[in-house]
């Protein structure tokens, strides 16, 4: 396997940076929920706001940001969308109400958008060979993948030491220093052009199809069979935005994308794949908290192992196994191992035990190590140079789309076996 140039490297570790923030902002939330309550006055019913303004924001501008990457240039996008998330973040750790903090965590979502959006793009261009790329996958993979367990420990450890405003605020410091980094060490480039793709319309439909169709997922527990409403609207502005791009002379998403088997099979089995694994995370740290009545850190030590086993494959296994045995065998064997953990969990009792019956889920996690770095290199093998962007935004899109379906419907069922 080649080695990577320290100035790759330093690129990476930016990339890596960006991604384990907007990761981490994804699920930190959720230990200190009961102190954010609490702190701020927020009614039960609003709550979940803290997680949702952020999806949807984050979910609804990827495709878009991806494909402005594109067009006005991927280093400018990514810089943009760091420095409001930064600001974003010193102003959620300041909110002094409800409304203050939902405000930031959209305003949150709007920059892990701009910047998540073009990360696999800057990745794909920048890392040519075959071997430092699978290298580079895994690594970013491991930030992702690990990012949403390390979230709970960090969010419990700053929660319960510090407060939980400390859960934003820590993204300053670490934003301003990724951001002066990548000043330094991501290469220069010319986009496209707003003329090669400045569907104005296109646009339009796709970002509100998608803050719609996510805001119907993650309403379903609160408002039932009236959130599919907005459900049907999101379908028929996302089916106009199909037909729109088919016939625009220069549509913001060339539908060519969509024709790799590979791209289309690996951004669908993500959905699902996310969608369970994210779901995991939520509803177990709630079970802990709240049947198993664990605070804060406990819970989040209580993820640690998933977080490391995740980490040791991503890292270690997953780079030597793709490019021995291929990404799809590699997609394979690592959803072998997520369904005997689902299956594991679904037999936990109400009085269970961590090492008996929860610490088994913990290390058959560790097939996710394996699952997302073969997803990430299926879904972004059809892209051009110039789509670039665009295959990273559309990828990124269906990763947080999976999030919220997988919160909404298992906190759904949930709900109502509990």
């Amino acid at each position: 396997m080649s080695r990577i140039s320290r100035s790759r490297r330093l690129v990476l570790g930016v990339l890596s940076a960006t991604t384990l923030m907007t990761i981490l902002d994804g699920s930190i939330v959720t230990v200190a929920m009961p102190a954010i309550q609490r702190d701020l006055g927020f009614a039960p019913a609003e709550l979940s706001w803290t997680v949702n303004a952020y999806l949807i924001a984050y979910g609804g501008l990827l495709l878009l940001g991806g494909r402005l990457g594109d067009l006005v240039g991927r280093r400018a996008m990514f810089l943009a969308g760091n420095a409001v998330f930064t600001a974003a973040s010193l102003l959620a750790g300041a909110a002094t109400g409800a409304g203050m903090l939902i405000g930031a965590r959209f305003l949150q979502g709007v920059g892990s958008a701009m910047a998540s959006a073009v990360v696999l793009g800057i990745l794909v261009t920048t890392f040519t060979d075959a071997g430092e790329r699978a290298k580079a996958i895994g690594v970013l993979s491991f930030t992702g993948a690990a990012g949403a367990s390390l979230g709970q420990v960090l969010g419990g450890v700053l929660t319960d030491a510090l407060g939980w405003d400390y859960i934003f605020l820590i993204n300053v410091p670490i934003g301003v220093a990724t951001i002066a980094l990548a000043v330094r060490v991501l290469p220069s480039e010319r986009g496209l052009g707003l003329s090669a793709g400045a569907d104005g319309l296109g646009a339009l439909l796709v970002t509100v199809g998608l803050m719609l169709g996510i805001y119907a997922v993650v309403q379903i527990e609160r408002q039932g069979p009236r959130s599919l409403w907005f459900g049907v609207v999101s379908l028929v502005l996302l089916a106009a935005f199909v037909v729109r791009q088919a016939t625009a002379r220069t549509p913001l998403m060339p539908l060519r994308i969509l024709r790799s088997r590979a791209v289309a099979g690996a951004n669908l089995v993500q959905i699902l794949t996310v969608g369970a694994m994210f779901a995991f995370q939520v509803v177990v740290a709630l079970f802990m908290q709240q049947v198993l009545r664990y605070d804060a850190l406990g819970t989040g030590l209580a993820m640690l192992p998933a977080a490391l086993a995740i980490a040791a494959m991503s890292l270690f296994a997953s780079p030597r196994l793709s490019t021995r045995l291929g990404p799809r065998a590699v997609l394979l064997g690592g959803l072998a191992l997520l369904i005997g953990a689902m299956a594991w969990l679904a037999r936990v009792p109400v009085d269970a035990r961590y090492v008996t019956d929860l610490l088994p889920v913990m290390v058959l996690i560790m097939g996710f190590g394996l699952v997302l770095p073969a997803l990430t290199a299926l879904g972004m093998s059809g892209a051009r140079p110039d789509d670039a962007g665009l295959v990273s935004g559309f990828f990124n899109t269906t990763q947080q789309a999976g999030m919220a379906v997988g919160v909404a419907l298992l906190s759904t069922l949930a709900a109502s076996r509990t």
